[in-house]
């Protein structure tokens, strides 16, 4: 007898099943509070997407059956990796940033050889149809992330999901129909439970106006990416898809944190009011792209760019930038199926020099692992833990011819303009040290080519990980300059991943822990004679302005975007003032003691609604 078809459920992914829920009963407007991932308002028409269901056929396989299958299997999985590299193609400046390491981790996945001998076996051994093989080996690597004792590692299983989803889907045939459904829903609200920083950046280039979500954090991926694109984002939102149906009129107000189901006259007269100012407001910050950035009793900072594109480098000149604080290299490691050569890199940074016009310039050396995986092949595969293993610097050292070429590019581009060189992942002062020697035996053989060099290239160690900030006076005899990483050294201090919603009272940028690390990081560099600037999401995001102006930081770090805002912000603040609660704000116990504090410090704080 043969076992029926049946359902399970698996994450969304890109191009999701999209449940079709009717409106019934009477429209009555209620409100869904949320925690603001990404500010702004928007309205319109809701679009849930749920957990996708699929059928799976659990009937055994025939002897005659398995050669068709498995070739079905096959092409779809062919048929997933292609979707992954159109999307990649797609994708540029700010989607690009935040997009592709999530893209990368999926193909990797496609390719990892447990997944598909695994799959093979299922099919050719076990005798299970395509779709029953996907679901097992789905429920056997979630089954062991699930098990890891890091919550990093744990969040990982969603990678397993949607990669899984994407295959059945292309195994169903079903891809097309719902690109098609996809590409007409423009103008909508996408209602879900999580959504993946690929997804986003797909339905961003068809019309999406905004993200409800029943889970998420506002540190996560997803959420920096909607900041970047000027999406409206919630996280948190517990009982969206429950209470939220199709064609639903929704105003997505992300400046209160509600998500207004069926709007009244007045909520939409508030909502044109938002859209009137917020057009005020746009033209008022454009005059400030030639203003000074300084405060209000006239203590000047520095505001710099973070980059990785030629456009992100256009926007952070239009936007008055001081500079480019962090230039990621690791995106030509990341587009590339072989290394890139030392005359690609070489024109990427010079590019970069020439583009600042005579403005500063940090390059930070490449900075792959964890969760950014190279299609060179140069970043380890299999680590237990790979958030606490080979990235950064410790990567770099490890291949030191890969290093060199790197380096060499780097000294040839540094004649074109005032450049520096960042070192991410330091833990020791023995890293930066052979980094120094590594630049000197690449100095001396381009010396002997005849190549022009700069005299001095600064170089400066990224502090993103607890031991570097406690033990950083060690550091600073070795490095010149130094840039605090806040997004790693947060969830380094606190054991949290800033992607997991259950620890969102955890990984919380003003915990007073990491408050401390980050004060005595930038008064040790003071000390020093040394510059200290902050490359962390906090550095963009105004809420967090006075507070690092109280902590003595004299040198952000952003994306373009933020530039403006935070121009504007730390005009109307008092640094003198600032700085004398410093020593309060150090002596809180809990992070709601520093909200509290920063309340009535700052009229502009707003945190932000669990």
């Amino acid at each position: 007898m043969h076992a029926e078809p049946r359902s399970f459920a698996v994450a969304p992914f890109a191009g999701p099943r999209l449940a079709c829920t009717p409106c019934w009963g009477t429209a009555m407007r209620h409100i869904l509070p949320g925690t603001i991932a990404a500010r702004g308002m928007t309205l319109g028409r809701a679009r849930l997407v749920q957990p996708s269901r699929y059928a799976v056929d659990t009937r055994p396989l025939a002897d005659d059956e398995i050669e068709s299958e498995l070739t079905r299997l096959h092409l779809a999985l062919d048929t997933a990796r292609q979707e992954l590299r159109e999307l990649r193609g797609k994708l540029h400046g700010a989607l690009a940033r935040e997009v592709n390491e999530f893209i990368d981790a999926h193909s990797l996945l496609l390719d990892d050889p447990e997944l598909l001998r695994g799959l093979d076996d299922l099919v050719k051994v076990g005798h299970y149809r395509p779709g029953a093989a996907l679901k097992k080996q789905r429920d056997k690597l979630a089954a062991v992330f699930e098990a890891m004792d890091d919550p990093y590692l744990r969040s990982r299983k969603e990678d397993i999901d949607q990669v899984i989803a994407r295959v059945i889907s292309a195994l169903q045939r079903q891809t097309s129909v719902e690109e098609r459904k996809l590409a007409a829903r423009v103008g909508e609200i996408l209602i879900a439970d999580t959504i993946a920083p690929a997804d986003m950046a797909h339905l961003a280039g068809n019309g999406l106006l905004g993200v409800v979500a029943s889970s998420g954090s506002p540190y996560s991926h997803s959420a920096i990416l909607a900041r970047s694109l000027g999406l409206p984002m919630l996280v948190g939102t517990r009982d969206a898809l429950a209470n939220i149906h199709d064609d639903d009129l929704i105003l997505l107000d992300a400046e209160r944190g509600d998500a207004i189901v069926h709007p009244t006259a007045q909520d939409l007269a508030r909502y044109r009011a938002w859209q009137r100012e917020s057009a005020l407001e746009g033209r008022r910050l454009a005059t400030l792209a030639n203003a000074p950035t300084r405060t209000r009793d006239g203590i000047d900072v520095r505001l710099l760019g973070n980059a990785e594109s030629v456009a992100d480098v256009a926007l952070a000149r239009s936007r008055g930038a001081d500079g480019v604080g962090l230039y990621r290299t690791e995106f030509l490691f990341l587009r590339h199926k072989g290394l890139p050569s030392e005359d690609e890199q070489f024109i990427a940074y010079r590019d970069l020099v020439l583009g600042m016009g005579g403005l500063p310039v940090t390059i930070r050396t490449l900075d792959l692992g964890a969760d950014k995986a190279d299609a060179a092949g140069l970043a380890l595969r299999g680590e237990d833990n790979p958030a606490l293993g080979v990235r950064g610097v410790r990567l770099s050292l490890r291949y030191p011819a890969v290093f060199t070429t790197q380096i060499r590019a780097i000294l040839r581009a540094a004649c074109y303009g005032p450049l520096r060189v960042l070192v991410p992942m330091v833990t020791q002062p023995d890293e930066l040290i052979a980094v120094r020697t590594l630049f000197k035996l690449a100095r001396a053989d381009l010396k002997r080519e005849n190549v022009d060099l700069p005299e001095k290239l600064p170089l400066g160690a990224m502090i993103e990980v607890p031991a570097a900030a406690l033990n950083v006076r060690a550091l600073l005899d070795h490095a010149d300059f130094l840039a605090i990483g806040t997004n790693d050294l947060a969830q380094y201090v606190l054991a949290a991943d800033r992607g997991n919603d259950a620890l969102e009272n955890i990984y919380n940028p003003l915990q007073p822990a990491l408050l401390r690390l980050i004060a005595y990081v930038i008064a040790s560099g003071r000390r020093a004679g040394k510059p200290v600037s902050l490359c962390g999401e906090i550095g963009g995001d105004t809420r967090f302005t006075a507070l690092l102006l109280a902590l003595g930081l004299a040198e952000f770090s952003m994306h373009p975007g933020q530039l403006l805002h935070v121009r504007d912000r730390i005009a109307a603040l008092d640094h003198a003032a600032l700085r004398h609660r410093a020593p309060s704000l150090l002596r809180a116990h809990t992070h709601e003691d520093v909200e509290t504090l920063l309340t009535h410090l700052d009229p502009g704080f707003a945190p932000s609604r669990a």
